[in-house]
């Protein structure tokens, strides 16, 4: 898929990688569209990038589809969606002031699964009213996991679940969207520089890449908009999951 010219939707994008993504696209020369809880940083970045910002609360249907059809009657029906929205509170499932609070499980999965999993619905099937491009190809959906899905550490149950549960939807989807010429493509990055390292001393920092294997730092949400870009343009990248996380494997905790 070439990407100048193209209606793209990215959630989270007021911050991190969702900000990244929405200004990577947007210098690639598409038309982007940022949808987030948070309408104030929302609206600035998409200020920036001469984009449209959307407040959303993507657990919420009509608020979802209210967001969506905003995005549509500014840009077109998106051929490209990213799903960055998501968050990471930790508790561990028993811990020294007794059980896991259920709601704030259920919080995590309601946002980062349920939320993947509500834009993807509702964005694939304005997809499969486009018209298909080459080699039939009518749109990419990019959906945000973890390593965490894969190898969660101590007080990552809930976060870990979510994120294994965006794995597991990745290739059911493809293969259902498949007859429509939409491909559904997942990352899985590891430590990602964002805001909330910018805090830390660097032995800190130097400790959670300890067991990088290379490069020995923290990966920049640059990168993980480069790898949208790649997924969107190569179009054999299709029903899979990516680690973008220079080999690093959590430990226990």
């Amino acid at each position: 898929m070439k990407i100048s010219g193209i209606s793209a939707i990215v959630t989270g994008g007021a911050s991190g990688m969702g900000a990244a993504t929405a200004r990577h696209l947007a210098a690639l020369g598409a038309k982007v569209a940022l949808l987030d809880v948070n309408a104030a940083s929302c609206e600035a970045v998409a200020k920036e990038i001469g984009g449209a910002a959307f407040a959303c609360d993507i657990t919420d249907a009509a608020s979802t589809e209210a967001a969506l059809q905003g995005a549509k009657a500014r840009h077109g029906v998106a051929r490209l969606v990213v799903n960055c929205a998501g968050i990471a509170p930790a508790a561990k499932i028993v811990g020294k002031n007794g059980p896991h609070d259920l709601a704030l499980f259920r919080k995590v999965i309601e946002v980062n699964l349920i939320g993947t999993f509500n834009i993807m619905r509702l964005s694939a099937a304005e997809m499969m009213q486009l018209d298909p491009m080459d080699e039939g190809e009518r749109g990419v959906i990019v959906n945000t996991a973890s390593i965490a899905g894969f190898e969660g550490q101590i007080g990552q149950a809930a976060y870990a679940s979510s994120k294994g549960g965006i794995v597991g939807l990745t290739l059911p989807a493809a293969r259902e969207f498949a007859a429509s010429g939409i491909r559904v493509m997942t990352i899985a990055p590891g430590l990602i520089e964002t805001p909330l390292f910018a805090g830390l001393p660097p032995a800190a920092v130097e400790a959670l890449t300890a067991t990088t294997l290379f490069p020995k730092r923290l990966g920049k949400a640059q990168e993980f908009a480069h790898l949208v870009q790649t997924i969107a343009e190569n179009i054999m990248l299709n029903g899979s999951t990516i680690r973008l996380d220079g080999a690093v494997h959590l430990g226990v905790k």
